[in-house]
């Protein structure tokens, strides 16, 4: 069969209509499918999805405005007094009200007052459910439609259930427990009959008639409710009249969130809701990371550092995980929930000064670099593009010559001349893609990027170093671990996401670098508030003041910490991270030293330790204090003597030979360079 093509325009017309009516009723045979599948999933019936804990204790739940009960446990008087208020014909209409929708009708025209709604029980569930409450035609159609839907695959009494644990009841509580706990401290199953027609006059204007503010609205309200239940046969008379004789007692408003641990909630909700969208499954069970003890240490840890510092603006960030599986042990996003839900842990990115540098030291290790490489002639770097920058430091090692420091010293002591001339050493594009891999996306490409001019999150940068414990793996943050629906079957699991970027070796002799900035360098204050045991972590603090941070690690937690303004200024004078950022990390780590004990750091295999003088970094002469270096395959380990102590005679003659030696060797050089 052949069809021409249409020659007079009538039949161009109608094609064009044909084709606008094969593709209307595409697009809504799709719609209609959609959310049939939606409906459908609505059949389970209601519950509480509900948090736990790692060791297995409920928590919280996915909406704590919410508290979703069957229908037998709550009160016929309100399940009466709904249907007598807002759908007196529910039990009679398939969804939608031909009655009520043409008294709406025809009052909208014969009058002037306000559009009569004409919406039947079904249709406000549907709204409630799926649909804005825009005044207009298509949502009405939506409504109705979706309201069709509802009652094919629901029972009236699985809709009337789902519509009152789901209807706003005005101060951000919805559903008839949650309210019911809220004004009478009882469950919805014990209402009077006085209590449960105050609940369902607040339906029709949850705001105006809040009888927190507005009692006596309130009342009058439910004693309107009162009649019509005795009208439509619900109530005797006398019922009527002794129920609005009753003044129900209110307790005082108590918010429904539970602020502590908000923002790790927060976190968690979201990442339940990246998984099963917007759905609220009933009786789910959702398993956590999260170990109450120590998220109530974080949140302590973070309060009492703030309130020691004495500026009433200041806000905090602190993540701790697990660096074996990227649990999040605990998560603080600022300084008081209650006044900002904002996660700083999560959403904040900000320069991270130089506890960016063990980054770049990390990626120095991997291109054959060792603890003790020596970096020279640190007063003539610059950047290639702009001679006259000149990083500041601010300050160096009594005894150490500025100019030339050892890898060790230079990050204990965080020179930032050092960390320049090294990024520029390694390539300042082998560092970013070093920092890529570990989690810390869109960094710049500049010579400063060694000084932390980039922007990460707190918990990006904590999960980096979990790097240097877990030798040379970085590990994906996970909150939420495990999904079981009604049934108890597990219907979503997040496994352990592990990746090497380094090898064990290099982790290593990172680890011990940053063992020796807690033990002598700019993170020596962390032993001085007590903090005992293997640990190491770095310092961060950005030019002027603006962030303070410190990141640091045992070996069964990873932990970051960031102080400063959410519109950056700066802190204060002196307002060094060991001074802001530090004490809150160490009385965290306090805190948890018995739930999570730290253990000494495995030496892998293919480290080679070495005993060194601690002063100058060489072999060591009678005198010279001792401390042991790690060298992995490759790696140049010194030959020379220590020239800082004296040592024996015979030490000290083989020096002289060593410097006889090596002064010759540089003159040869010489002679062939200048060829």
């Amino acid at each position: 069969m052949q069809f021409r093509t249409p020659r007079r325009w009538w039949e161009w017309i109608l094609v064009a209509v044909l084709a606008v009516a094969v593709a209307a009723g595409t697009l809504s045979g799709w719609w209609m499918a959609r959310y049939a599948r939606a409906v459908h999933r609505l059949t389970r019936g209601v519950g509480d999805t509900v948090f736990y804990t790692a060791d297995g204790k409920p928590w919280f739940r996915l909406d704590e405005q919410r508290h979703d009960v069957p229908l037998y446990d709550i009160s016929p008087y309100l399940q009466h007094a709904i249907v007598a208020t807002e759908d007196k014909r529910f039990y009679l209409h398939p969804g939608i009200d031909p009655i009520g929708l043409a008294r709406a009708v025809y009052v909208d025209l014969r009058t002037d007052r306000s559009p009569q709604g004409g919406s039947t029980l079904t249709q406000q569930l549907a709204r409630t459910l799926f649909l804005s409450n825009a005044r207009t035609v298509g949502r009405k159609a939506k409504e109705a439609s979706i309201a069709l839907l509802l009652e094919i695959q629901l029972t009236k009494d699985e809709i009337l259930e789902l519509y009152l644990n789901r209807v706003y009841l005005s101060a951000g509580v919805y559903g008839v427990e949650a309210m019911s706990e809220h004004l009478y401290r009882k469950s919805a199953k014990q209402l009077t009959l006085s209590e449960a027609a105050l609940i369902a006059g607040l339906v029709k204007a949850p705001s105006t008639l809040s009888p927190w503010s507005n009692y006596d609205g309130a009342l009058r309200r439910s004693h309107i409710v009162l009649s019509l239940m005795r009208e439509q046969g619900f109530i005797t008379a006398e019922e009527e009249r002794a129920a609005k004789v009753a003044r129900p007692k209110i307790q005082e408003y108590r918010s429904p969130n539970d602020t502590r641990a908000g923002w790790a909630k927060d976190w968690l909700r979201q990442q339940f809701r990246n998984q099963f969208g917007g759905d609220h499954p009933p009786d789910w069970q959702v398993q956590t990371s999260f170990l109450p003890d120590v998220q109530a240490a974080a949140e302590q840890a973070v309060t009492t550092g703030l309130k020691r510092l004495n500026r009433p603006d200041l806000q905090a960030a602190l993540v701790a995980l697990d660096p074996n599986t990227g649990d999040v042990l605990a998560m603080v996003g600022g300084a008081d929930y209650r006044k900002s839900t904002f996660n700083r842990a999560t959403r904040s990115r900000r320069q991270p000064g130089s506890a960016f540098k063990p980054l770049v030291y990390t990626a120095a290790l991997a291109k054959g670099l060792s603890p003790v490489s020596v970096l020279k002639d640190l007063d003539r770097v610059s950047a290639p593009d702009n001679p006259e920058w000149r990083p500041r430091n601010v300050s160096h090692a009594e005894g150490d010559d500025p100019n030339a420091l050892t890898l060790r010293v230079a990050l204990s002591e965080s020179n930032n001349a050092a960390a320049v001339a090294l990024q520029q050493q390694v390539g300042t594009r082998d560092v970013v893609r070093l920092a890529t891999d570990a989690g810390l996306r869109d960094l710049p490409e500049v010579a400063s990027l060694a000084l932390g001019t980039g922007l990460v999150s707190p918990i990006d940068l904590t999960a980096a170093y979990a790097m240097f414990p877990t030798g040379g793996e970085v590990v994906k943050p996970r909150g939420v671990i495990n999904v079981f629906d009604a049934n108890g079957d597990s219907t979503f699991y997040r496994a352990v996401d592990r990746q090497r970027i380094v090898s064990e070796q290099v982790a290593f002799q990172m680890t011990s670098m940053l063992r020796d900035v807690v033990d002598n360098g700019t993170g020596s204050a962390v032993r001085q508030l007590g903090v005992s045991g293997p640990i190491a972590g770095k310092t961060g603090t950005t030019n002027d003041y603006r962030d303070a941070w410190f990141v640091g690690f045992s070996s069964s937690v990873v932990v970051g910490v960031w102080v400063g303004l959410d519109q950056p200024d700066p802190i204060g004078k002196d307002a060094y991270a060991a001074r802001v950022a530090l004490p809150i990390w160490a009385d965290f780590m306090k805190r948890t030293a018995k739930a999570l004990p730290a253990k000494e750091f495995a030496v892998p295999s293919g480290i080679q330790p070495q005993a060194l003088c601690k002063v100058s970094h060489l072999q060591p002469v009678d005198g010279c204090p001792l401390y042991t270096e790690y060298f992995k395959q490759g790696d140049d380990i010194p030959s020379q003597l220590c020239p800082v102590h004296d040592g024996s005679f015979k030490q000290a003659a083989t020096r002289v030979f060593q410097n006889v030696f090596r002064s010759i060797g540089r003159g040869i050089a010489g002679i062939f360079r200048r060829k």
